[in-house]
């Protein structure tokens, strides 16, 4: 069965409808889910602040799945979009996973911890 989401509360409604359909508790389809059950509560109440990927997250557990319409003019972008997502990923990866070079010894000193002031005056 397909719904039409316009607001974040219409995908809490039917969210919730669902989770209960499947007789699960709330807490159970957060642990499941491996998110909070205050993110739960709040998707279900339609809080506009939640994060995309949680989201998604519930919707796998509870089995539903998102489908995007958009215009076909957009199709012939698709695989270019996804290939520099991906090349982007794939550096961002890499960068994260090289090693740090070594600091330069005037940034060493800048960085370097300093004594502390203990309130008497130097001698």
């Amino acid at each position: 069965m397909q719904h039409r989401i316009l607001t974040v509360q219409d995908l809490g409604a039917l969210l919730r409808a669902t989770r209960k359909s499947a007789h699960l508790r709330m807490d159970d389809l957060a642990a499941t889910s491996g998110l909070s059950k205050q993110f739960v509560n709040d998707l279900e109440l339609g809080k506009p602040g939640v994060q995309l990927g949680k989201v998604l997250q519930v919707l796998h557990e509870l089995g539903a799945h998102v489908y995007l319409d958009v215009p076909d003019a957009a199709a012939a972008q698709l695989a270019h979009a996804s290939t520099l997502i991906g090349k982007t990923t794939a550096r961002r990866q890499a960068r994260a996973q090289a090693p740090m070079p070594a600091a330069k010894p005037a940034l060493q000193q800048a960085i370097a911890p300093r004594p502390r002031r203990t309130g008497k005056p130097a001698p």
